[in-house]
């Protein structure tokens, strides 16, 4: 089992940046995969990011050269670091694992995207 808690929500002007972390409950570095989602109201929730064991990454196409998922082993926790944040990327973000066939979520963190 992996439990996983974000953290680095926050409001934040247009343009601006934030870092989001997800820390799991277990060593990552058995974890399949690692991933960042996000669920704006009244929309379905979306792959944003994601990393595999082997580190290769793939991005929406909405937040391609905008955002950076990267993944530190040493402290079991992986991040997301965004730039030139846009209005349209106001959601709540969840910290999502692929760990032994079983998908694992965190509780999720608010990002809002606001002047």
């Amino acid at each position: 089992q992996v439990q996983l808690v974000e953290s680095g929500g926050d409001l934040v002007q247009p343009g601006g940046s934030l870092r989001l972390s997800c820390a799991a409950s277990r060593s990552i570095f058995g974890i399949n995969a690692m991933g960042w989602y996000r669920q704006a109201p009244g929309k379905q929730r979306e792959l944003v990011a994601r990393i595999t064991t082997a580190g290769s990454t793939n991005y929406a196409d909405s937040v391609k050269g905008r955002f950076a998922i990267s993944r530190d082993n040493a402290k079991n926790t992986v991040y997301l670091q965004m730039n030139s944040l846009k209005p349209e990327d106001t959601a709540v973000y969840y910290c999502n694992a692929l760990y032994l066939g079983l998908t694992y979520w965190g509780q999720g963190t608010q990002v809002t995207v606001s002047s």
